[in-house]
């Protein structure tokens, strides 16, 4: 389960937003709304049936493969260029600033902060900006932007030089929003779920990518003297060389995306415009979604509530994916598993393998039969018994007898193979929150709303539950299990929120129509 944000991100990943009632086998995408507004009469007989026929065609369009694929292959950028400091970030902060051992963590946590810190101000301007003037113009801009910035990180030499380049990496920051809006554009309530589960793919692919390239590529000159050794630029720059393929991959994904991407923005006609202006004018007409100020979408019927469940389902994930590299490495009497490197990135293959599945091939079915809601539903009740295998395992490892080792190793892989469902909860929330939204119009700002609280998260969560694990091992509070016992509380929050999710608009649009 990562975080991109994952979130969603070392050993499980990030993907998604949810959707209603088990009995309910359409979400929406909310292409309907695209072609009447809020504010429009609700039509009544022969056009009621009308109304259904065109809804229905809408829906029956098959799913633009390459227009995804494209997309997707943009949305490995975000995650690629914020993982892949991580693995030379302490070293390059001590090369470049000489600041004593102790310090090196507080610059190291501070520069990789920045980027979410940066995401979560910029945010909204980029819906905005995304609902204004059109999706494409905002990604290919952004792509490009954060293609410079990560070029320049590798080459800075002070410390000010990093926060600065890192910083204008976070600004460019509308490629997710912007993405997430064009893939739910793309899609129908019968598509979307198989587009959002390739767009958590590749957001754990950028996740995954990301702190490989960035490992093997920094200082070549040492890694590699055979090839790079006579090399002077990279003796200079140790860290361009991975800033710069990383680069390059956003340079590619700005071309193509500025070639090949289609915009999915569907402006008004001035004359429906024109009408639509003089409907709100009349005393007691509701206001066009299109017209909605920042918070007048905020008060939204059932926007807040998927606001927070996403927030609460991105806490557990960005938790979780800071505390289990520090757990599998913690000695067992310590309250950890003790794992060597190797089984560490074992263990990280057998996670990203699993999360595969469930996304690609269980997470699409699985929506259409219960519902967008019934699978965050069903996640949220998985998850408190996810976390509880962790002290569990730890409980055979303290035991340490030959049987109860041996019961650990078989059933830690069943384990984590089976508890990686729970990433279906990422993806079913994004599918939840493109439900909610009141109209296309908007859907750039409100997914600008959701993705700002989850890049502040993901600016403190990791370093506050990475804090507490160790404060916990060190004063074994509660056996060395307080964490998993604040982590579990924390989950069996969740199916609260979960079962207040709202109805669907499509399913409530239809709804009306037949009753009437």
């Amino acid at each position: 389960m990562v975080a991109t944000t994952s979130s969603t991100a070392r050993p499980t990943s990030a993907a998604g937003l949810g959707e209603e009632e088990n009995h309910v086998d359409e979400t929406t995408a909310l292409l309907a709304s695209s072609k009447r507004t809020d504010a429009d009469p609700v039509t009544h007989g022969s056009d009621a049936s009308d109304a259904l026929a065109a809804s229905d065609d809408e829906e029956d369009k098959p799913l633009p493969k390459v227009q995804i694929l494209l997309l997707c292959y943009a949305r490995v950028v975000e995650p690629l260029a914020f993982f892949s400091i991580f693995p030379y970030i302490s070293q390059m902060v001590q090369d470049n600033g000489g600041v004593k051992d102790s310090d090196v963590g507080f610059y190291s946590g501070l520069i990789e902060s920045l980027f979410s810190l940066t995401q979560a101000i910029v945010m909204i301007f980029w819906g905005h900006a995304a609902d204004r003037i059109g999706r494409k113009p905002v990604l290919v801009f952004s792509l490009f932007g954060v293609t410079v910035a990560t070029g320049l990180f590798g080459l800075a030499k002070t410390i000010p030089q990093m926060i600065l380049f890192r910083c204008l990496a976070g600004v460019f920051a509308g490629t997710i929003v912007t993405i997430r809006t064009m893939v739910a554009e793309h899609s129908t309530s019968k598509t979307q779920a198989r587009a959002f589960s390739w767009f958590a793919f590749s957001g754990n692919l950028g996740i995954f990518l990301g702190p490989l390239l960035g490992g093997s590529l920094a200082d070549p000159v040492h890694q590699y003297p055979g090839v790079f050794g006579s090399v002077r630029f990279f003796a200079d720059y140790p860290y361009a060389l991975s800033s710069l393929v990383v680069a390059m991959v956003g340079a590619t994904a700005a071309f193509s995306s500025a070639f090949f991407v289609q915009e999915t923005l569907k402006k008004e006609p001035a004359a429906a415009l024109e009408q639509e202006g003089e409907e709100a004018a009349t005393p007691g007409a509701p206001i066009a979604s299109g017209d909605l100020s920042t918070w007048e979408l905020l008060k939204s019927p059932g926007v807040g509530m998927v606001i927070y469940t996403y927030a609460h389902i991105m806490v557990l994930a960005f938790a979780y994916t800071a505390i289990i590299p520090v757990f599998w490495f913690t000695p067992p009497h310590l309250g950890g598993y003790g794992f060597t490197t190797r089984q560490m990135s074992l263990l990280m293959g057998l996670n990203g393998a699993a999360q595969a599945t469930w996304l690609l091939l269980i997470f699409p079915p699985l929506q259409k039969r219960i519902g967008t809601n019934g699978v965050i539903r069903l996640c949220a009740y998985a998850y408190p018994w996810f976390f509880l295998s962790c002290p569990a395992g730890n409980l055979l490892l303290r035991i340490g007898t030959e049987t109860s080792i041996k019961v650990f190793w078989v059933l830690l892989p069943i384990a984590l193979a089976v508890g990686c469902g729970v990433s279906m909860s990422f993806t079913a929330i994004q599918l939840a929150l493109n439900d909610i939204a009141p109209s296309l119009n908007v859907l750039g700002t409100l997914n600008a709303l959701a993705l700002t609280g989850v890049s502040g998260l993901r600016a403190f969560c990791p370093a506050v539950f990475a804090s507490l694990f160790a404060l916990g091992a060190v004063s074994q509070l509660a056996g060395g299990y307080a964490i998993w016992v604040l982590m579990i509380l924390l989950a069996f929050a969740l199916p609260v929120a979960a079962r207040r999710l709202p109805e669907s608009q499509e399913v409530r649009k239809r709804q009306n129509v037949r009753d009437r």
